[in-house]
């Protein structure tokens, strides 16, 4: 068996009983999207795959916000697999910089493979995935669809954002309208287009539909 394949099959262990947004589907919808911007990159391809299938390995919003069982399980899993050292110090180094956290995060590593992996994973952010996680979320963790007398919070510090707990439509001012922007590679950019302008759409229909009008 391939190390993607056993990789695979690992992450599928792992997240068996993960959070819909957050489980095995969420990983091969990033994975397909890595695959689908790496074509028009010059970048190390494998590792593009073993950072998308990883990277949410261990998210810390279900480990007590520990930011470090993520890089530790990845690299543990590489190393039984007797995968080369420069190679799983990349991909745990895009584990840890790959989110978003409030997007006053400071990237402490940069190559274009994290970029795709980047790109990828905020592509399934938003849109009609996007939105669908969204909800999913807010639901799981019992918060309010939305409060007008809550107002979205800006940039929010990376401690701030962690420990957000507002009514799940004010993570789209806080997160998913700002990611189009953010997008590292043409191909992200291009794909992140239409699928902003489908949250405006939905964001409009809404508070139409909030507000009883016709």
């Amino acid at each position: 068996m391939s190390l993607i394949d056993t990789t695979i099959l690992f992450v599928k262990q792992k997240l068996e009983n993960a959070e819909a947004g957050h489980d095995w589907f969420h990983i091969e919808r990033v994975y397909k999207n890595a695959l689908l911007i790496a074509q028009e990159e010059e970048c190390q391809l494998e590792i593009v795959k073993l950072g998308a299938l990883l990277h949410d390995i261990a998210d810390s919003k279900f480990h007590n916000g520990d930011e470090t069982i993520g890089p530790k399980t990845a690299r543990a899993f590489l190393e039984a697999q007797q995968v080369d050292p420069a190679t799983i110090n990349h991909v745990v180094n895009i584990i840890e910089n790959i989110s978003f956290k409030g997007g006053n995060f400071e990237k402490k590593f940069s190559s274009i493979e994290l970029e795709i992996v980047q790109d990828a994973d905020r592509l399934d952010a938003i849109g009609a995935i996007g939105i669908a996680r969204t909800f999913n979320y807010g639901g799981y963790k019992n918060r309010p669809l939305y409060d007008p007398a809550i107002a979205p919070v800006l940039n929010m510090s990376k401690e701030e954002y962690k420990n957000n707990e507002s009514p799940t439509l004010n993570h789209f001012y806080e997160k998913l309208l700002l990611l189009k922007e953010k997008m590292n590679t043409e191909t992200g950019k291009k794909l992140a287009q239409e699928r902003h302008r489908f949250m405006e759409v939905f964001l409009s229909q809404f508070y139409s539909e909030w507000e009883g009008e016709f």
